[in-house]
């Protein structure tokens, strides 16, 4: 039961503050009047809220955005890699925009304004979804801890992000790819990749102890992710999760050659159940040659005129330095210049450095040194490692593999996704382009 207690103000005049019991039985306060029928109708209406489940605290909402998000994000349970990425962009994005706002200002108006100003801005569609779906989550559990009473996500609409046609390696391409790589142990990593289909993580986080050599199947029971210190419990760089993304564990065969390539490299590096089959063996000297060639700047042409109208040939220091230019030859032919003084003893030369790592492949390591260098050579366009996973779905069911079996070999949460394979490989239109031509040769 609620009720109204009188105080006396500094200028002598009564006031009246009405205090109710909320769902818990604790004593809150429902403001402070003027007259005591006025502090009484506010502690009744404050009642009837609390009869209806719309309890809640009224000073809570006029708390900032950034005051909220402070205590909302360290309890909001998501993995640690989405934790990092929700803390950059609220730091860079969403709070410098929303921050001073209180929680219950901010309506559907305001979240439309700033999705404009962020395409005014020129950014992707991708981010600003990725934005807002952080900012929805926030919304949500202020909601539902009653502490808005109005979610101004709803309905705001974010710009479309267009289905791009998906680009799928094609076994003669992998075979070039496959021939460039600099190291054997990287060669059955990707190998290995191709044929199983695993993610990243799952493929850097495999030991000895997940195949059964007897029956070729590989269990995939775990995932290695990538942290900065900040966001790793104990400061390190890698996490092993005892779970991969599905949070379900699944087996899948192997071919006999790859059983027999794999246990073959067991045995050839003397590696334990526990150890990594894929590792970076020595981490300080971890190092491959990047690609240091500039051609010839006379076959570059000019760059763009500077503040003072000077243009200057790509690909040589005066461009880099006056020019301001920062295309990649640009920049490669600085970077040579300045390599080249540290080896002369000038500029104060650094230690050679070395990789942080417990020994799993770090991607962005992998990806500069093996990754890029072999595509190059090899003459491929833009490929991502994790194009290999959708080359395996890919191969898989032009091979004629059941839709099912190769759900479960991914991890798929739903087979729609795997479906989105089907008639992936450049040559999957023959057979429809085949039978239009006959169509069309029975009419001349």
């Amino acid at each position: 039961m609620g009720f109204s207690r009188k105080r006396v103000g500094g200028d002598g005049k009564p006031r009246y503050t009405a205090y109710y019991l909320d769902i818990r039985g604790q004593e809150r306060s429902a403001g402070t009047f003027s007259s005591k029928k006025v502090a009484d109708k506010a502690w009744q209406h404050a009642e009837t809220k609390v009869a209806e489940g719309r309890a809640g605290d009224p000073r809570r909402g006029r708390q900032s955005f950034e005051a909220y998000v402070i205590e909302w994000l360290p309890n909001h349970m998501i993995e640690l890699r989405t934790r990092e990425n929700y803390t950059y962009y609220l730091d860079k994005v969403i709070v410098p925009h929303f921050g001073p706002m209180k929680m219950i200002e901010v309506l559907p108006s305001h979240v439309r304004e700033w999705i404009s100003g962020m395409v005014i801005d020129g950014v992707n569609p991708p981010t600003i979804r990725y934005c807002m779906t952080v900012l929805s989550a926030i919304f949500t559990t202020a909601l539902n801890d009653q502490v808005t009473f109005l979610h101004p996500c709803k309905g705001v609409r974010t710009p479309a992000i267009p289905k791009k046609v998906r680009e799928i390696v094609t076994p003669e391409q992998f075979d070039d790819l496959y021939a460039v790589l600099p190291e054997n142990e990287f060669r059955l990593l990707i190998e290995t990749d191709i044929e199983t289909g695993l993610r990243w993580g799952e493929l850097t986080e495999l030991r000895p102890r997940d195949i059964n050599f007897a029956t070729r199947t590989l269990l995939v029971s775990r995932v290695a992710v990538e942290l900065t210190k900040r966001f790793h419990p104990s400061g390190d760089r890698f996490l092993v999760k005892e779970y991969p993304k599905d949070e379900e564990h699944r087996r899948l065969k192997l071919s006999p050659q790859m059983s027999t390539k794999l246990q073959a490299h067991v045995a050839e590096n003397d590696l334990s159940p526990d150890d990594l089959l894929f590792a970076i063996r020595d981490p300080a000297n971890a190092t491959a040659p990047k690609l240091r060639v500039v051609p010839d700047p006379e076959t570059l042409g000019l760059t763009d005129p500077n503040d003072q109208g000077r243009q200057y040939r790509h690909g040589t220091l005066s461009a880099y330095t006056a020019g301001k230019c920062r295309c990649q030859h640009c920049k490669t032919a600085f970077s040579i210049y300045r390599a080249q003084r540290r080896a002369d003893g000038k500029d104060s030369p650094r230690a050679k450095r070395g990789l942080t790592t417990d020994g799993h492949i770090p991607r962005s390591w992998f990806r500069t040194n093996i990754w890029y260098p072999a595509l190059e050579k090899a003459q491929i366009g833009k490929v991502r490692i994790h194009d290999l996973r959708h080359a395996h779905a890919s191969w898989l069911l032009a091979g004629g593999a059941d839709l099912q079996v190769v759900k479960e070999r991914l991890g798929h949460a739903n087979i729609s996704t795997t479906q989105k394979y089907l008639h992936t490989l450049p040559e999957a239109d023959d057979a429809a382009v085949d039978a239009f031509s006959r169509v069309r040769r029975r009419s001349s």
